[in-house]
């Protein structure tokens, strides 16, 4: 059936045109997450945000490349009240699509990983929705880095969101933990798919990093040790990274 593998995608086309809808994420080891709050917040508005979110926005400027645009909630905020030139990306089409019918301007839809941009495309590149886990690998984020470095502006800033996950005390996470770094993965590189209905999204790697994790993965890329802003409470956080002299 065509399409069956963007469960992403579904489920956010099913909660635009009902408003209800649900998100199971499958880890490779087993566990099983139903979250509560998806596809809801997705589509939720500013006042709504953690606090984190929102101070992160204020760097925002200038021509944006929203990375992981999703239902457009980021996009629209940017491009509607603080009236930013924002370009929504997204590796799914029906997500891209629900974005552009909530009055997203400008969208793509290009995995994260082949973005190819001219040098100075952009001022700000926000990646939110805990969006640093789509670099994937610490490899590939410092290969991602250097790319987005080159194609922004001499003043730039990447504001990405991510989850320190070793502010745990599960046992199931700390297991998986372990198991990653015998695998010789980083400890919060979690392999996930997403599950809903009777859609099964691809397998893919999304890394989860703590702030020193992200100091060191961006060190060396020509960014800057981000500024870190944390949440009130739980382990949400986002990370302000500035671009450093040209590389």
């Amino acid at each position: 059936m065509r399409g069956t593998s963007d469960a992403y995608g579904h489920e956010l086309w099913d909660y635009y045109r009902s408003g209800s809808g649900y998100e199971v994420i499958e880890r490779d080891d087993g566990f099983i997450d139903p979250s509560d709050v998806a596809p809801a917040f997705y589509f939720s508005s500013y006042k709504d945000w953690p606090a984190a979110e929102k101070r992160g926005l204020s760097y925002a400027k200038g021509r944006v490349l929203d990375v992981g645009c999703g239902a457009g909630r980021v996009a629209l905020y940017l491009q509607d009240r603080k009236g930013l030139d924002v370009l929504g990306l997204d590796i799914s089409p029906l997500a891209v699509k629900v974005a552009r019918l909530r009055g997203v301007k400008k969208t793509v839809v290009l995995p994260f990983e082949r973005i190819d941009f001219p040098r100075g495309s952009f001022d700000t590149i926000v990646m939110y929705g805990n969006n640093f886990g789509l670099f994937g690998s610490k490899s590939r984020a410092r290969r991602l880095l250097s790319r987005l470095h080159s194609m922004t502006k001499p003043e730039a800033v990447v504001i990405c969101e991510s989850v320190d996950i070793y502010a745990t005390s599960d046992p199931v996470h700390l297991r998986y933990h372990r198991w990653n770094l015998l695998r010789g993965r980083m400890a919060g590189q979690v392999r996930i798919r997403v599950r809903y209905r009777t859609y099964v999204g691809k397998w893919f790697d999304y890394l989860l990093a703590s702030p020193a994790e992200m100091r060191e993965i961006a060190d060396g890329t020509g960014w800057r040790p981000p500024r870190v802003l944390r949440s009130k409470k739980g382990p949400l956080y986002v990370g302000i990274l500035r671009k450093s002299q040209p590389k």
